[in-house]
């Protein structure tokens, strides 16, 4: 969620609640290149308080009014590992969404950050934050590379990107780092891609959690992962034990 109107905001296709926010690469090369994520919440001042009960650092809630637009109250905080995480008022007035028919609709269904403690990183998200298992796999069966958790009260997901070498390059952070646009049709995003003018390097492919998937790269090499809500073949690793995103 944009909360600075000097940055380049956009909104994903017609989900006007969700947007992608583009900011100068800091000086110092963190190898977090998706800088913050944000998270909608019924109750800010309630959240807040919880978080703070349970030794969580946050700011204090602010609300932003520019020129172009009004953003509702909102905080920021981190994550064990310093991830940059923030939390905005849920909207109270129901978003113009139309139901999608154009096989080219797309809403952000989750977002890979790279993570070294597992353990810490899973007690925050789910015994403090109440995220819940979706799916968990990994390159091969024996070992897992990926944890997907889903937020508490839909079916929108962090996943960690796990042994990421800590002398990964700038290609190999842009991977790990990265953010998932949900599609209905996986052949129709390529199409649409295409006749926007992105030279693609990959094609599409079956991913290891049974999804259709379609990986492009930004101009600074983070990745956008394209992903069909659902599966089309059984996953590798572990079965889903959560509810699959819809468009």
């Amino acid at each position: 969620m944009c909360f600075d109107s000097s940055r380049s905001c956009f909104t994903v296709g017609w989900a006007h609640d969700q947007t992608i926010d583009i900011e100068q690469a800091p000086t110092v090369d963190t190898g977090n290149l998706l800088t913050e994520i944000t998270f909608a919440t019924d109750n800010i001042e309630q959240m807040r308080s919880y978080l703070v009960s349970k030794g969580v650092t946050a700011t204090e809630i602010a609300k932003d009014k520019s020129e172009k637009s009004v953003l509702d109250a909102h905080f920021g905080a981190r994550d064990p590992e310093g991830h940059r995480i923030s939390f905005i008022q849920r909207f109270a007035f129901p978003i113009d969404d139309p139901s999608p028919g154009d096989p080219w609709y797309v809403q952000i269904i989750h977002s890979g950050i790279i993570v070294k403690d597992r353990p810490a990183m899973e007690h925050f998200y789910k015994d403090i934050l109440g995220f819940r298992p979706y799916w968990h796999g990994g390159r091969t069966d024996e070992h897992d590379d990926w944890v997907s958790l889903q937020v508490p009260d839909g079916t929108d997901w962090v996943e960690f990107m796990l042994n990421v070498p800590d002398n990964a390059d700038k290609r190999l952070l842009g991977v790990a780092n990265h953010i998932a646009l949900g599609v209905i049709d996986i052949q129709a995003a390529k199409a649409q891609l295409l006749k926007n003018g992105v030279a693609l390097t990959e094609e599409p492919k079956i991913g290891r959690g049974g999804k259709w998937q379609l990986n492009v790269y930004d101009p600074d090499g983070t990745r956008i992962k394209f992903m069909e809500f659902t599966p089309v073949q059984k996953p590798c690793c572990s079965e889903y034990t959560a509810p699959h995103p819809k468009p």
